[in-house]
């Protein structure tokens, strides 16, 4: 594995702070080609499986091949990874969008049990139906997750731009779990901020979501913003991060990942740049420690 290239950076730089799909297919371009390659053969395990009767509440397991064939092998833990799309799109995997995919596929090779879900969207579901939609997915892995190789008393719930909103939500909304062991939220909205007009159609006008609200479930966060998230992601991470400050007394651990934008920063996860994986995974081998004292 190796870090972002010189030419990735200078890409990303040139894009700027600038959201839109003109950037989102960029950054795809960018990172495809390196994404496929470093994927390896297809570790879905079960796809589309029903969290809930809704047809956009559906999930993928992803697990190494070695799980896959030694079905004695011990329970592994599990990361639940909730897409981003500014609440009206996203998709769990797609040929034209499989990073999502690919974050199961890292999860898999790092020695997890990867599951990545969809959810309801606008202009049928608001705030907080991405939470509730969490909370679902999480309860149908408590319930059924070790019939395909997971423990279901060491998960992390981890998500990007909307998908961190949703997780958010149910931190501050759901009823946690003893199972629960920490959370991954990037470039997501937790009210620490005004709202731009672009979200009041699902956060609503009356935000709800606070970072207070956040910091109270007491669970070890995983905080991070990327260097050319346009500065609205950056305030209201560290406006998060300072919610859990003042709550627990110190800060969680959280990062700025440089080289990289609002898109980037969870694209490249799986790939051949480390950028963010080298980050997040002392954070799992924190919450998630095996009994050997490591993961895998």
């Amino acid at each position: 594995m190796t870090g972002q290239t010189p030419e990735q950076r200078r890409a990303i730089a040139a894009m700027g702070r600038v959201l839109g799909p003109d950037t989102l297919a960029a950054v795809h371009r960018l990172y495809r080609a390196d994404q496929d390659e470093s994927a390896g053969a297809p570790r879905c395990a079960g796809a589309d499986l029903a969290y809930g009767e809704h047809d956009r509440q559906r999930l993928d397991v992803y697990m190494s091949e070695a799980i896959q064939r030694d079905v004695s092998a011990d329970a592994r833990p599990v990361l639940l990874w909730v897409h981003g799309g500014g609440f009206v799109r996203g998709e769990k995997a797609s040929p034209d969008h499989p990073f999502n995919a690919h974050v199961g596929h890292w999860a898999a090779r790092i020695g997890l049990i990867g599951v990545v879900m969809n959810y309801r969207l606008l202009p049928e579901a608001a705030w907080p139906s991405g939470g509730d939609d969490v909370a679902a997915a999480v309860d149908w892995i408590v319930r059924h997750i070790a019939d395909w190789g997971g423990d279901p008393t060491r998960i992390v719930v981890g998500g990007t731009s909307a998908g961190a909103t949703h997780v958010a939500t149910y931190l501050q909304n759901g009823t946690l779990l003893a199972s629960l062991r920490g959370a991954i939220l990037l470039s997501g909205l937790y009210g620490g901020v005004p709202v731009e007009p672009r979200d009041t159609a699902y956060l609503g006008v009356d935000v709800r979501i606070a970072p207070s609200g956040i910091a109270a479930c007491g669970l070890p966060m995983f905080l991070a913003c990327a260097e050319f998230d346009p500065v609205r992601f950056q305030d209201d991470t560290m406006a998060l991060a300072s919610a859990v400050r003042a709550q627990r007394g110190d800060w969680p651990p959280m990062a700025v990942v440089g080289g990289h934008n609002h898109f980037s920063l969870a694209c490249h996860l799986g790939g051949a740049d480390n950028s963010l994986a080298d980050l997040l995974r002392p954070f799992l081998h924190e919450t998630c420690l095996d009994p050997t004292g490591d993961i895998p």
